[in-house]
């Protein structure tokens, strides 16, 4: 499908009365930020872009060197269906630009933008991408209170997740965001919604755009949709289960016919790269304290630093190959969750799988046993480690990562292990109602 252009985005604003057009971004850690023009100053912006003040941004510039420039990309121009039909409202996402007009190194999408090139000049076309992203519905942003006591795959009956559900899958394709399936989770009032897989920079555009959709349809129901790790103590948290390959041309780079699991030489040393750096990635991809609630035994998210083909207890899961479907061959990494920043996981996945094609890194053997149920000494045995218990001790492993910093860029890089650091130590000294209700009654 071809690109739209500038003059498609003036065409079409013109045909479908469309009056505003906000212009988004990311901070740091992966929120939209957003500010809109009129109609009278889109050609202005295509051609410029827009100034604005890049110090109240989280992450990104301090005051005395504040000046940016949101240069919207007319690729992404999509109406807002959620939005008036007359007077529109339409949505570009940006590239964010210095005064100079160059890239903005602290720019989220800049740093996958620089991951999928090192791809590239590795002979790679592609980085395709299927991230499955969950998330719950509740009564309000208060309290954690169901819609419905469904599980996996349940057909609940006519209640409002059902045309919520419905509403925000026809909200996404109507802005181009091509859908695979949707169904209840496990979890009570937890869903997923799928979109098909594709280029790593135009999903992370759609994993920002799926979870404002999937916010603001939910309001319109007078309900509140949360991508929070693990709102629910006692149930299955979300994940972003992320389906990755790499392709030349229309080749799957990651798939042999002869070899013993249809997994080429770049398929295993891209899983045996993810599979090292993945404790000192584990920030990126889980990054708020109550990632590491979700992060536990037991559970549907992996901890145990593993690869397995049917296993589902493993951190990465390459799903079984069928004849005819060598395009389809492809590894599975399921611990990221969603509310992590797409650009940011991407790019840095991304390098940890280029660091193994690299160096040559060596795939260990698959293991198929479940997880969960061997003991510390077993997993010892085997060689097995697993994710950082908490973010405090994935901070920590993160700043002496060498990957971690050159996925993300030194701009970038320092700013999140702040951000990062500030965030744990202020949960660290907080007293939970844990420690009132167990330990003020016998100390």
């Amino acid at each position: 499908m071809a690109k739209k252009t500038k003059e498609d985005v003036m065409k079409m604003v013109k045909e479908k009365d469309v009056k505003f057009v906000r212009l988004w971004f990311t901070d740091i850690l992966g929120q939209v930020k957003s500010f809109a023009i009129t109609d009278n100053e889109l050609e202005n912006a295509l051609e410029n872009g827009m100034g604005f003040d890049g110090s109240s941004i989280t992450g990104y510039q301090s005051i005395e060197e504040s000046d940016m420039i949101a240069m919207p990309d007319p690729a992404t121009f999509q109406i807002l269906p959620w939005r008036p039909k007359e007077k529109a409202v339409a949505r570009m996402i940006c590239d964010i630009l210095t005064p100079d007009r160059e890239p903005y190194s602290g720019d989220p999408r800049y740093v996958l933008k620089r991951a999928l090139k090192r791809a590239s000049d590795m002979g790679f076309d592609h980085f395709f991408v299927g991230p499955e992203l969950e998330y719950f519905y509740f009564k309000n942003d208060q309290t954690a209170e169901v819609l419905d006591k469904g599980g996996y795959f349940d057909l609940t009956t006519l209640d409002v997740a059902s045309d919520i559900r419905r509403d925000t899958v026809l909200s996404l394709e109507s802005m181009g965001i091509p859908i695979e399936y949707s169904h209840h989770e496990v979890g009570p009032s937890q869903h997923e919604i799928d979109m098909r897989y594709c280029d790593a920079l135009d999903m992370a555009d759609y994993v920002i755009t799926y979870r404002v959709v999937v916010k603001e349809i939910a309001q319109k129901y007078g309900v509140y949709a949360t991508f929070m790790p693990k709102p629910i103590f006692g149930e299955n948290g979300s994940g972003m289960h992320i389906h990755q390959s790499l392709f030349k041309g229309e080749k799957n780079a990651f798939f042999s016919k002869d070899a013993k699991y249809h997994l080429s030489d770049t398929a295993e040393k891209f899983i045996a790269g993810q599979l090292r750096h993945a404790r000192e990635m584990s920030a990126v991809f889980a990054q708020w304290v109550n990632s590491y609630k979700r992060l536990v035994p037991g559970y549907e998210a992996p901890v145990y630093i593993a690869w397995s083909n049917r296993n589902r207890s493993a951190l990465i899961r390459v799903p079984a190959y069928h004849p005819g479907k060598e395009k389809a061959t492809r590894a599975e990494l399921r611990c990221p969750d969603p509310a992590c920043n797409p650009y940011l996981t991407f790019a840095a996945i991304l390098h940890a799988g280029l660091d193994g094609i690299e160096k040559e890194y060596k795939l260990p053997e698959p293991m198929e046993k479940n997880l969960y149920h061997l003991s510390s000494v077993e997993r010892k045995e085997l060689g097995i480690d697993s994710l950082p218990g908490s973010l405090g001790e994935a901070v920590l492993l993160a700043e002496e990562s060498e990957l971690v910093k050159k996925a993300l860029g030194g701009h970038v890089f320092s700013r999140f292990v702040e951000l990062k650091r500030k965030e744990w130590e202020d949960y660290r000294i907080q007293l939970t109602k844990y420690e009132t209700d167990k330990l003020l009654p016998i100390l």
